[in-house]
């Protein structure tokens, strides 16, 4: 279909991609506690934009350049893992009352979006890497087909990237009125982004 391999199963492994807990997750749900459903979605517009880019590359041939230089990955890994553990440790060193990490304007929540899917190694091994899988060879149709599985990939990241927004705004609506709760979960977003640099630093 539209010279994809299978695309049924090309959406079932992008849903897939979208649902494991990672960093693009985090950054919806933090921006949408802080900032409501207007944050979230920019934050989303970040997600689906770093997506794009991110696939554009590896149709570009940057799947190879990263194959034929280890060291190039092993760099971006260092700077990704570097920048989540910066960002978890503001988070956690954060006190009461302070400005919170991600600021409540939409423009930083996007770009804040974006980066955290730039360097999310999840996104980057999926796209330089498993996406090529997604192209037959012998139906492919060239810019064509990309540009089907770039609407799919957008398509896909929104509707799922809303429900979390919605989901999130409603449950933050009944946690606002208990300060603890709230500075708790944030010191939790923190310490997993910690842990997300850190598997990232020694990931292979």
């Amino acid at each position: 279909m539209f010279g994809v391999a299978d695309y049924g199963a090309f959406v079932a492994a992008i849903v897939l991609f979208l649902a494991i807990p990672g960093p693009g997750n985090l950054a919806l749900i933090t921006s949408t506690g802080q900032g409501g459903i207007r944050a979230g979605m920019a934050a989303c517009g970040g997600v689906i934009a770093a997506d794009q880019l991110l696939m554009w590359l590896a149709v570009a041939g940057m799947a190879a350049l990263l194959a034929a230089h280890p060291a190039a990955f092993a760099a971006l890994q260092w700077l990704g893992a570097a920048y989540l553990a910066w960002l978890g440790c503001r988070m956690l060193l954060a006190r009461p009352g302070t400005q919170p990490v991600l600021r409540m304007q939409p423009h930083h929540y996007f770009r804040q979006g974006a980066l955290i899917t730039l360097l999310n190694p999840k996104a980057i091994v999926f796209y330089m890497a498993f996406f090529p899988l997604f192209v037959d060879p012998a139906t492919h149709q060239g810019l064509s087909t990309f540009a089907v599985m770039a609407a799919t990939v957008a398509a896909l990241t929104f509707l799922y990237s809303l429900i979390v927004v919605l989901l999130t705004h409603f449950l933050a609506d009944r946690l606002r009125a208990n300060p603890r709760i709230v500075q708790a979960l944030e010191k939790t977003a923190g310490t997993f982004l910690i842990g997300f640099g850190i598997k990232l630093a020694i990931s292979k």
